[in-house]
């Protein structure tokens, strides 16, 4: 099967005329994109459906919140399509297409004008020099391929990337981000080259981990199960990552099902993420606090190995972990940093339950809230 792509929201059956023409500014603005698969698994009749909240344009997105590059990926993109931003881990994207366009998109930048507000150098089909860069840099051991959607890339080109990246002794694991699985597993289901290719460079104590997003429980088909098993079989490790969103994961009882889901299939959950301050994201995001205290709730309802996921930010100055929430005190840790200086470190700030982001807790006020506490522990 191959589902079809629907890119005019005029187009989307499921949407009455007013509705198209109300959501057509919105859909110029930040890009309609969705398989008619994927469409297939919204309930119309209910209009807090999280798979529509996932795809569907809201009109919310037209307040001015947010920036097109919230984490400042291109202070870290060190070539065309290339990014450096922790010594171990080099990031490759490789493609400006999804199999749909999720209205959260932290890279939404990407599909916007070309002549307007995305720099060419963010995404590269040819790999080459980046790859070239990472023979050089012995410290990086593993790489992801990313974009987009590294799935949205042909078998064969993928086959020439990884084939190139297996050939550097230093470069152990390589990644595949992907939406795929739930937009079009049939991408899996229906690429037999795409599971021999798998198959060929997951052996030994060199793999291929496959990367999926899943954001709901429901997206969770019998057609993306198989395509995880058929994944699995190759000896490919599976792992899972989402955003945490507004309207469609922020209940703690469709989280910890979905991270259970995933437990039962084999598939590790690696990161939940606040949503990023990007340019549309106002209705989408949580406050750092509150999301916390959903992850928190949702891992009271998980076994051991569904709840494993980390709650981090990821921020210009690195992955920042929330840990914990007293006293009228946030906890954070540096997961991952770019600068040594950085690795582990451990952050308080006084509470602000209105911080979406980092630099909402270090404004001046909070700052000076901060010296405050920081006198006040160490006496």
């Amino acid at each position: 099967m191959k589902p079809n792509y629907v890119q005019n929201i005029d187009a989307v059956a499921g949407l009455d005329p007013a509705e198209r023409e109300a959501l057509r500014p919105v859909a110029d603005r930040f890009e309609f994109g969705a398989t008619d698969y994927y469409l297939s698994l919204i309930d119309w009749d209910d209009p807090a459906d999280p798979i529509r909240r996932i795809i569907i344009p809201d009109l919310d997105e037209m307040e001015r919140w947010g920036l097109a590059d919230p984490s400042s990926e291109a202070s870290y993109t060190v070539l065309p399509g290339l990014q450096h931003k922790y010594p171990s881990t080099a990031v490759l994207l490789v493609s400006d297409l999804c199999g749909g366009r999720c209205r959260f998109c932290f890279r939404k930048r990407l599909f916007f004008d070309r002549t307007d507000e995305v720099s060419s150098d963010e995404v590269s089909k040819d790999v080459g020099r980046g790859i070239a860069y990472i023979r050089e840099h012995t410290e990086v051991n593993n790489v992801l391929l990313t974009g987009g959607d590294s799935l949205m890339r042909t078998t064969p080109a993928l086959t020439e990337i990884i084939e190139q990246l297996r050939s550097i002794d230093h470069v152990r694991i390589v990644r595949l981000g992907t939406k795929m699985p739930a937009f079009n597993p049939w991408r899996i289901l229906d690429d037999k080259p795409l599971l021999e290719l798998a198959a060929r460079f997951s052996r030994g104590d060199k793999r291929l981990y496959f990367m999926i997003q899943f954001n709901h429980w429901r997206e969770l088909t019998e057609p993306a199960r198989e395509a995880i098993s058929l994944i699995q079989r190759t000896g490919s490790a599976t792992c899972q990552q989402t955003p945490l969103i507004r309207g469609v994961n922020d209940d703690p009882m469709d989280l910890a099902r979905l991270w259970s889901e995933l437990s039962f299939l084999g598939v590790a959950s690696y990161y939940i993420f606040q949503c990023r301050p990007t340019l549309g994201n106002r209705t989408y995001a949580v406050p750092i606090e509150e999301s916390y205290r959903i992850v928190e709730a949702a891992r009271g309802r998980c076994s051991g190995l569904a709840k494993r996921a980390r709650f981090v930010m990821s921020h210009a100055r690195g992955k920042i972990e929330v840990v914990g929430l007293a006293d009228g005190q946030v906890f954070m840790r540096f997961h991952r940093a770019p600068g040594h200086q950085d690795r582990g470190r451990f952050l308080i700030f006084p509470s602000n339950p209105q911080a979406y982001w980092l630099d909402d807790y270090t404004e001046p006020i909070y700052q000076m809230g901060l010296r405050r506490l920081t006198s006040a522990l160490v006496g």
